[in-house]
């Protein structure tokens, strides 16, 4: 029997598929192997991490970030928490400040200290979540009046002092609003760089579009241009992107285990959740939602719970339509050199089972 030619283009298409594949074509490679070949880099399990981490976290409380803050500040043997410090984001900074001082007397950890910092972002007027996360910013609990000052000295001089003392590559800055702090003390003081050992941060979706706009995520549409110099700042990032975050959904089910905890900080959570599917039945009419910011302390702890890839990533900072959108570049379009790790996979089972045994630890 006489074979059928093959075209010109399906020669060339069958040897491009096998050849991004990784395979010879003599090889035939599989529909799965031609498949992930297409999508570019693959997401591989990270590795777990051992010792402490020296930990400033950047945040703007919010409800998920109350949360992160209770699962850092449990796991003091792991995490070195040097301070918090504060930005405009959910709410302005005159709340944020606040909420962050609450939270930390929910903890039980008054020795850390609490900075505040950038009122607005750099460029653009302040947008504000208050109809996500009420109009004290952590709606659900009982709010008291912080019992531990704020300190005097701003956030951005905080962190660029710190860094300017520390040891190369010892410090791991935690991101879990816009990265407005972070970004000034990088424009201002780049000598910095050094000292961090990576930049890890709530920011970004590819797959799954934004929660803000169609395509952009809270943390990087409040302050686009923050987002593009800390991913073009040459430091290691790492983006606990809304990819994975989405995976990890919170249902009344999930809740009910920190109700039956017999601490303070259980119930304090338990309430958040509360209001957290409250606002879902009002938003999409079913009880259920994301959990973002705890994702990133996840990390932090257990990284073997999430799976990655090294890819190039950029800040959409003039779009019409397109204002603060991360661009994945899985497929090496732009022949840059990765410059951030996007963890874009969780385990949802292990994510909840390791926040009740931190949460568990807490007054």
């Amino acid at each position: 029997m006489t074979r059928p030619l093959l075209s010109r283009r399906a020669l060339l298409l069958g040897a491009s598929a096998a050849g991004l594949a990784g395979v010879s074509w003599a090889q035939s490679p599989s529909p799965a192997q031609l498949a992930q070949a297409l999508a570019g880099t693959p997401a591989t399990r990270l590795p777990p991490v051992t010792g402490k981490r020296q930990v400033i976290i950047d945040t703007d409380p919010g409800q998920d970030d109350a949360i992160a803050l209770l699962m850092a500040m449990a796991a003091a043997d792991r995490l070195d928490i040097r301070a918090l410090t504060v930005s405009v984001g959910n709410l302005p900074l005159a709340v944020t400040e606040k909420n962050a001082r609450i939270v930390r007397d929910w903890a039980g950890r008054p020795e850390i200290p609490v900075y505040a910092g950038y009122p607005r972002p750099l460029v653009r007027e302040p947008i504000f979540a208050d109809d996500v996360h009420g109009k004290t910013g952590m709606e659900g609990p009982t709010l008291h009046e912080p019992r531990g000052p704020l300190e005097p000295k701003h956030a951005v001089q905080y962190i660029i002092e710190t860094l300017r003392a520390a040891q190369p590559r010892s410090i791991t800055l935690v991101g879990l609003g816009p990265l407005t702090n972070f970004a000034a003390a990088l424009n201002s003081a780049p000598d910095i760089k050094p000292a961090i050992a990576e930049i890890v941060v709530m920011d970004g979706s590819w797959g799954v579009g934004g929660n803000i706009t169609p395509a952009a995520t809270f943390n990087v549409y409040a302050d686009p241009e923050a987002a593009s110099i800390v991913f073009r700042s040459g430091v290691p990032v790492t983006a606990m992107s809304h990819d994975a975050a989405r995976r990890v959904l919170l249902t009344p089910e999930r809740i009910a285990p920190f109700r039956a905890m017999r601490n303070n900080a259980g119930k304090v959570v338990a309430d958040i959740f509360d209001s957290m599917m409250a606002y879902g039945v009002r938003r999409r009419g079913v009880a259920v939602g994301p959990i973002y910011d705890p994702c990133v302390i996840a990390y932090l702890l257990e990284p073997a719970l999430f799976k990655g890839a090294k890819v190039s990533v950029d800040v959409e900072t003039k779009g019409e339509f397109t204002t603060g959108a991360t661009v994945v570049d899985f497929r090496g379009y732009n022949r840059r050199t990765p410059n951030a790790l996007w963890i874009s996979e969780a385990d949802t089972e292990g994510f909840y089972a390791l926040l009740q045994a931190q949460i568990a630890r807490l007054p």
